[in-house]
């Protein structure tokens, strides 16, 4: 072991310990008293930055819920706004369909009634030509007898005449042989 040496200090380094363990005291006693003010001002801004949190997070939680409500109420509307399109687009295929009945129903009375127009024309037109074909018909028989009764009326004429024509001829005879027979008395 070693033993132990003696020095010898002076007053004046006992003096300028003293004094640099006082100024150490003071230092630790500043730095003990600016730890505790850092820490009670860390211990602060963390409260502070708790509560901070605290309110963001309740604000933050109060905007989700208000959110979240909103997103509800916009699939809400979004369902109800979808459930009426399919009623209105349903009551509008509805309304197509019976319209489209009803002028499909429109155009087959319009049909029937061209049909029936077009029979009733037909029929009205084969009934005048039956009629027409009858008056000529009528009208051929009339002029087949007028013209037979014109041909009889002319051979009647004719015989007539020449009847006549054979009485003139027996007259002129018999008036020639009678101006003969007077003309030889004379």
């Amino acid at each position: 072991m070693d033993t132990p040496q003696t020095t010898t200090v002076t007053q004046e380094e006992i003096h300028a310990w003293l004094t640099e363990i006082r100024d150490l005291k003071n230092t630790v006693a500043a730095l003990r008293s600016a730890l505790e003010t850092e820490k009670a001002d860390k211990e602060k801004s963390v409260q502070e930055a708790v509560v901070a949190n605290n309110t963001e997070i309740g604000q933050l939680k109060s905007t989700t819920v208000a959110l979240r409500e909103t997103m509800e109420q916009a699939r809400i509307d979004r369902d109800r706004a979808v459930q009426e399109a399919v009623v209105a687009a349903n009551q509008e295929i509805v309304q197509l369909r019976s319209a489209a009945s009803a002028l499909r129903d429109t155009l087959e009375l319009e049909r029937q009634d061209k049909e029936r127009a077009v029979q009733t024309a037909v029929r009205t037109a084969h009934d005048e030509i039956q009629q027409m074909k009858a008056t000529v018909g009528t009208l051929r028989d009339t002029l087949e007898i007028e013209r037979q009764d014109k041909e009889r009326a002319v051979q009647a004429a004719v015989r007539m005449a020449h009847d006549e024509i054979q009485q003139l001829k027996a007259t002129v005879s018999t008036l020639r042989d009678t101006l003969e027979a007077a003309r030889a008395r004379t």
